[in-house]
Formats: structure tokens, sequence, C-alpha cells
């Protein structure tokens, strides 16, 4: 089942998408920032060192120097607030590292599910998990919708190295129900973003995405940050990193 899952996202990836698009964030719901963040990987290396990388991704919390980089006026952080404006701040982050041990693929969805630091029950606010040890919530789209989430890549990622897969312009259709997931997929288009290392891609963060496993590479490391400019209700608060 998971090889014939990992095919099928391959195929349906390679079949409808656009190797090396030119995406408008507004009109796609994607845009590449080539090499962006260039500046910056050493130090980012440096603070994930200590990070375990044994599970398909490490939420990350309590990195000593990372929020720094972060920053709405850092190369990285401004990409975000370019967007949402000065006040984006990271509200949670996962680093990702494929490799020929720890490797997945990871099928069309929409990212619906917000981090905090406890849970307490809010109208709107449901229903609750638990990842990592962290409570999670799923709030109104609404908030989706305002948010901003970066991939920076630590890795080169072209198109055997599991780019991640975009379905253009599906971030202006609001929730999508599971049922249709394939259909919108099929109607709206795929993009595969491929990168270099030290590429940023911004995409909406309802939009709908996927990935394949990886092949043939020993690593595909992508620090994934997701940033919102919207304050949560008392007494929900952001888990942040």
């Amino acid at each position: 089942m998971e090889q014939e899952q990992r095919r099928s996202i391959r195929e349906a990836g390679l079949r409808h998408s656009t190797r090396m698009p030119t995406l408008n964030y507004d009109q796609d719901g994607a845009a590449l920032h080539h090499r962006r963040a260039a500046s910056l990987l050493g130090k980012l290396e440096q603070v994930l060192t200590t990070c375990s990388r044994d599970r398909a991704g490490i939420r990350l919390a309590g990195i000593t120097g990372l929020a720094a980089l972060l920053k709405h006026d850092t190369a990285i952080g401004s990409v975000a607030a370019a967007h949402l404006g000065s006040s984006a701040r990271p509200v949670r982050a996962i680093l990702f590292d494929k490799s020929p041990t720890t490797n997945w693929a990871l099928g069309w969805h929409q990212d619906r599910t917000i981090a905090v630091q406890a849970r307490h029950e809010i109208d709107g606010f449901s229903p609750w998990s638990v990842k990592a040890g962290i409570p999670h919530v799923e709030p109104p789209f609404a908030l989706i919708e305002g948010m901003v989430t970066l991939r920076i890549h630590l890795d080169d990622v072209p198109p055997d190295n599991a780019p991640l897969l975009v379905a253009r312009g599906s971030h202006r259709l609001g929730r999508i129900a599971e049922a249709d997931v394939d259909a919108t997929v099929a109607r709206c288009g795929v993009a595969m973003c491929c990168a270099v290392r030290g590429d940023i891609w911004c995409y909406a963060t309802p939009i709908l995405h996927a990935s394949a496993a990886a092949s043939g590479h020993a690593h595909r490391r992508v620090l994934q940050v997701d940033f919102s400019a919207t304050q949560l209700p008392d007494p929900l608060v952001w888990y942040g990193i």
C-alpha cells in the first residue's frame, strides 16, 4: 500500500505539473525566492545540529538562536512579512529530513491545524489532537487563510528529490472536502516546486500540497515555518518556536 501511494503521488505530480514553474503568490498560492536564505544557511545549520533526525518531521521549540533568524526583518522572515506585515511571527517550525533511512510520501491535503501551548475549549476551535506531545487544534478556516508558510531549503531539490507539489490556485477555494481533493487537484493543475540550496518557497498555508518519497539522494532537508500576524483568542497561545 505504501509503495502504491508513493507511485501514485509521483505519477500525478509528473502528469499535471510544470517542473520549473514561475508562480505568482496571489494567483497560484506559491512563489519562489531564489537563494533568499543563502546568507543564513550556516547559522541555520549550526542551530539545528542538536535536532534528532529519526522521525518524519521534527517539531522545533526552544532551539537557541532559531527565533532570531526568523524575525520579520531578516532575509527569511521578511518574505512572510511582505504578505502579513511587520507583525508576522513564526508560530510553528518543523524540520523535515528525507533520507534513504527516513523516507516517506505525503498525499494531497490542506494544513488545517495549528499548534498551541495548552488546550482550552473555545467556540470554533475543534477538533483537538496531540502531535509529538504538542496540542493541536483546527481553528476557524479564516485563520488558516491568513497564514503564510515558508520552506527553507538546506539541500538541492531536483525533480527526483521529493519537491513539494502544489495545486495552483487552490488556496482561494476555502476548506476543501476530502472527497473533492483529487478532482480539485486535476482541475487546478500541479506545480512541482524544485529548489536549490538556499531557496525559499513561500506558499499560502491553505494550499493543497503533496510530495513523493525521495530517491537517490543522501538528504532532503527542509525547514518549514508557519507565520501568522493574528492573535489567538484568550487564553489560547501559539506554541511558537
